[in-house]
């Protein structure tokens, strides 16, 4: 059932009022294709690295997990309706220049839960972003989690790159600095919000072995080797869609299975619930829509890529600190933080209804969602959940809750 408004530890509701929705024209939301860089054609880098490096694919880094997480028996801290979960080992709970944010699940990449098509994986995927103005950016990692035996997950962390050109013309890539607030995995395809520009789009079956004693060295290193700051696997991008309609804050993504066809929603962060768009790295048309927005695209599933590059649904929500996102058909959840010692927030509306609802509490931290449904053959729970990561240090989860909140 769904729970009241609650209040916060400084005794204040976390949403005074429930928020307003509104249908707005979707049209006006717009992406443009690109399969380059300036340094050439994503596909024609990275064949160029694959002459010079090992080639792998998703299984084999799931196959070499390193690092062992921690089964959850209950609910961590504030959060309610739990069904399952982990954290993770001591180092990456300590760390604090590595954030969580994203997460996606194979349940995502396939309609059976299982990873590849065909396979027997269960697989969590988490992306973290860098965050240490003392030391080198090290841009954007992700991590694989081998969730088949839910008692003792492992895991490894793999690092994200954009492959490029040397001024010599060897070829190399760079580390992705960017914020990686959501993530979605749809087949081979994995989906990466880019805050001001769209999204950017990874190919799981392309990933490259490299060399690990250069902690402090990502791509070629004049020894002739390549490196990627210490971890043994790097993910190059593979494709984008950059905005051009109406500006949008690309924060979280989560894909629909219930629509027809499937597709994928964003959402937009707001501290107050008005979205900021003063930073100049914003790219589109320079219309401004200031309300936070949920905004849908068609995917299409023959080849793992946007059906069309222009929206087929637009949502204004009067909702602050919208962390993460996922629909089925015209019912939409949105995770609800709020800040690093007030529980967070599940909440859900209806396309073109006036108000949001609570679900159910999460916990801490909350950040990014994904839908796991209970039709999910090879990997189901009794019931429909959705999955949620936290981010705060020494209080990181990754765990999930009932949809309907029981």
């Amino acid at each position: 059932m769904a729970a009241a408004p609650f209040l916060t530890t400084a005794g204040t509701l976390l949403t005074s009022t429930p928020a307003e929705a509104a249908t707005i024209d979707a049209g006006q939301f717009t992406l443009a294709t690109r399969s380059s860089n300036s340094y050439g054609e994503f596909a024609d880098l990275t064949a160029g690295l694959a002459g010079k490096l090992t080639k792998v694919d998703a299984t084999a880094v799931i196959a070499d997990t390193n690092r062992t997480a921690i089964h959850l028996a209950s609910a961590p801290n504030t959060a309610k309706a739990f069904q399952t979960g982990f954290a993770w080992d001591s180092g990456d709970q300590a760390v604090t220049y590595w954030t969580p944010q994203g997460i996606t699940t194979s349940a995502d990449a396939y309609g059976n839960g299982l990873y590849p098509d065909g396979g027997t994986n269960k697989v969590v995927l988490v992306s973290w972003y860098f965050d240490d103005a003392t030391a080198t950016d090290k841009g954007t990692r992700l991590t694989f989690v081998d969730y088949s035996n839910a008692s003792a997950p492992t895991y490894r962390h793999v690092l994200l790159v954009e492959p490029v050109m040397t001024s010599t013309g060897e070829y190399s890539f760079d580390p992705i600095r960017k914020h990686a607030g959501g993530i979605m995995w749809y087949g081979n395809l994995l989906y990466v919000v880019d805050t001001f520009k769209g999204l950017r789009v990874f190919d799981l079956n392309t990933l490259f072995q490299v060399a690990t004693a250069e902690t402090e060295v990502c791509g070629l290193h004049t020894d002739g080797s390549y490196y990627g700051y210490g971890y043994k696997y790097v993910l190059p991008q593979s494709h984008a869609y950059d905005n051009t309609g109406t500006y949008l804050r690309y924060t979280a993504i989560g894909l629909d299975r219930a629509s027809t066809p499937d597709s994928l929603v964003v959402s937009e962060y707001s501290y107050a619930g008005v979205v900021d768009y003063s930073d100049k790295s914003f790219i589109g048309n320079g219309t401004k829509i200031e309300t936070p927005k949920v905004v849908r695209w068609d995917l299409d599933y023959t080849d793992r890529k946007l059906r069309s590059l222009t929206s087929t649904e637009a949502v204004t929500i009067s909702q602050q600190k919208i962390q993460g996102v996922v629909s089925r058909g015209s019912k939409h959840y949105l995770s609800v933080s709020d800040g690093e010692t007030a529980k967070g927030t599940l909440r859900t509306f209806t396309s073109g209804s006036d108000t949001t609802t609570a679900v159910c509490d999460l916990a801490i931290g909350c950040e990014d969602l994904s839908y796991h449904s209970s039709g999910a053959s090879g990997w189901a729970f009794s019931e429909s959940v959705i999955w949620n990561a936290t981010e705060y240090d020494g209080t990181r989860y990754v765990y999930a809750v009932h949809a309907d909140g029981s």
